[in-house]
């Protein structure tokens, strides 16, 4: 049996239903785009993936159709399969969208968070500081988005976090990243600071509109960076 068809068990007799193959799919090339190894605008070439990972087009298929309804991929009549490109008018209107999002879990995380998780929250903006003293664009990213998913969890709006995952996910089709404009490495560390003292203050209109902006102001890099690429 193929490795991505295998069963996942079983417990206490009972044998767990299988995730459908088309979802293990849909998953694989979900990574794929977002580490742009399927870049923004390119064609997908349906028998050569369905190959590479040894299944038949059907569950291929039933995958694309999948990311095509998550905004990811768009099916083209008698054209075939093209990983989604955003436009800038699409980066004007998800970024107030995810503006909001955030801003509202920032707002109900000041009025939930322990003492420990402000700790966790300090932790995280630690090595923020750490990865903008060294300039480490790369890692920066990767702790940023620590930092935010575990606000987000913080929150605990199950409903919120749906919302945040699905406009994330069109947010990172970007080729581009803020955090390549001059000077916003600094400018983003500052922001997640007034973030994280209303935080800490517990101040849930403040936290809200520290994070409202920082989103806000995360476009504006990309306008920047976009207007020098043309």
């Amino acid at each position: 049996m193929n490795a991505i068809d295998s069963p996942i068990g079983a417990v206490a007799g009972q044998t767990i239903a299988r995730t459908a193959l088309y979802q293990e799919v849909a998953e694989r090339l979900r990574v794929r785009i977002f580490a742009h190894d399927m870049a923004p605008g390119s064609w997908v070439d349906e028998q050569a993936l369905a190959d590479e990972f040894g299944i038949s087009r059907t569950p291929m298929r039933e995958a694309l159709k999948v990311l095509a309804a998550e905004g990811l991929v768009v099916l083209k009549p008698r054209r075939g399969c093209y990983v989604a490109e955003l436009s800038e008018q699409d980066l004007d209107e998800v970024f107030p969208v995810m503006a909001l999002l955030e801003g509202r879990a920032a707002l109900e995380a000041a009025g939930k968070a322990s003492d420990a998780d402000l700790a966790r929250l300090a932790a995280l903006h630690a090595e923020l500081e750490r990865h903008g003293a060294a300039a480490d664009a790369d890692r920066f990213f990767a702790v940023n988005d620590a930092f935010h998913a575990a606000l987000q969890e913080i929150a605990g709006n199950r409903w919120l976090q749906h919302l945040i995952d699905d406009t994330r996910k069109m947010i990172k089709l970007t080729r581009r990243h803020s955090l390549l404009v001059e000077g916003r490495l600094d400018q983003s560390l500052a922001e997640h600071r007034q973030i994280l003292e209303a935080l800490q203050a517990r101040n849930p209109e403040r936290a809200a509109r520290a994070m409202h902006d920082h989103l806000l102001s995360g476009r504006e890099a990309l306008a920047k960076l976009g207007s020098t690429l043309r």
